[in-house]
């Protein structure tokens, strides 16, 4: 017995990443959110090459496919690989069948060349016809500039910006420096330490799955009066896991909890992506309601449809041959951790 579905929409995402596991341990251990940006984050995405890259994401749209998640909003950050790099992950993602929204993650940690950089990519990817955002790393790494210059690059393409919001305390002089800019059709990632109150337009982007690895606390989305969405912070693209973590999150700080709030922060990712509402998925399990899902293991996508076409047959994809794509990440993955 089987249910139908929409296509799930993964609202934040890095397909740069899923290169990093089993990386090398840092070169210290990390005791701050800045330590293990320091220490593990920006030594891996300054180590990644175009190759990597491609590969990168190419494993983590089959993972996507296999979750039940027909579209991906990416957020990339690759600064020795900035040149068509959206390009090369829009590329993989058509692929093996699943539809992403994708930026360049732009920032002033590489000086102001390297901020340049970044709004090019974005301005060259969406110039060519490309569906995207226009992405900022966080305010914490911009200068005031690159801010108003990311925010008026989408403005003249008339997107949103995809921007990481006060995910730890380091960004904690994000709201005036984002008001005035941020829009209704900006995302903002994470939010755990953005004040209940605080002025800024967009959707907020829950990654509690990250969240807790990370250790920067639980954002309690319910809190905002924000649209919220569920996304994975690329950590995989499961997003009934996602869902099962947002859950169970929110019911550990409120008895009265039950799976339909973070349900329905699943399902606003069909406001940000709408065409992933006419994908369809057939699971193994019925019925795929957000009561049985959250207390049931093992639900797994048999047959997936993308705009009308078959993606997954007998839970397999049709596009692409999984074990290639996973032999190939994996070298990659060597290639990247001899770098580190």
């Amino acid at each position: 017995m089987t249910a139908v579905t929409p296509g799930l929409v993964c609202a934040h995402h890095h397909l740069y990443s899923p290169l990093a596991r089993g990386m090398p341990a840092p070169p210290e251990t990390p005791t701050t959110f800045q330590g293990i940006l320091d220490q593990i984050w920006w030594r891996l995405d300054k180590a990644l090459d175009f190759e990597m890259l491609r590969w990168s994401a190419k494993l983590g749209a089959l993972e996507a496919l296999e979750s039940g998640t027909t579209a991906i909003i990416d957020h990339n950050e690759t600064p020795s690989a900035v040149e068509g790099s959206l390009a090369i992950i829009a590329e993989a993602c058509a692929e093996v069948g699943v539809r992403v929204v994708t930026s360049f993650g732009v920032t002033d940690r590489h000086g102001p060349m390297g901020a340049k950089r970044g709004l090019d990519e974005n301005r060259r990817f969406l110039s060519s016809g490309g569906r995207g955002m226009v992405g900022i790393h966080a305010a914490f790494t911009c200068s005031d500039d690159t801010l108003r210059g990311a925010a008026e690059l989408a403005e003249e393409f008339g997107v949103g910006v995809h921007v990481h919001v006060c995910e730890g305390p380091e960004d904690k002089d994000a709201v005036p420096r984002l008001e005035g800019l941020a829009r209704d059709n900006w995302l903002l990632a994470h939010g755990v330490h953005l004040p209940t109150d605080h002025p800024l337009q967009g959707t907020i982007l829950h990654n509690p799955l990250s969240n807790l690895n990370n250790s920067v606390g639980y954002a309690d989305p319910r809190r905002f009066t924000n649209p919220v969405a569920l996304g994975t912070d690329g950590i995989g693209a499961d997003m009934i896991e996602a869902f099962r973590m947002a859950y169970f999150l929110h019911r550990s700080v409120d008895v009265t909890a039950t799976p339909d709030t973070a349900w329905s922060w699943l399902e606003t990712g069909w406001d940000l992506v709408p065409e992933a509402k006419n994908d369809r998925v057939l699971w193994s399990y019925d019925p795929m309601d957000p009561w049985h899902i959250a207390f049931t293991p093992g639900i797994r996508p048999v047959h997936v449809e993308v705009d009308g076409k078959i993606v997954m047959a007998d839970g397999l994809p049709t596009k692409v041959d999984p074990d290639e794509i996973r032999a190939k990440a994996a070298e990659q993955a060597r290639r990247l951790h001899a770098r580190l």
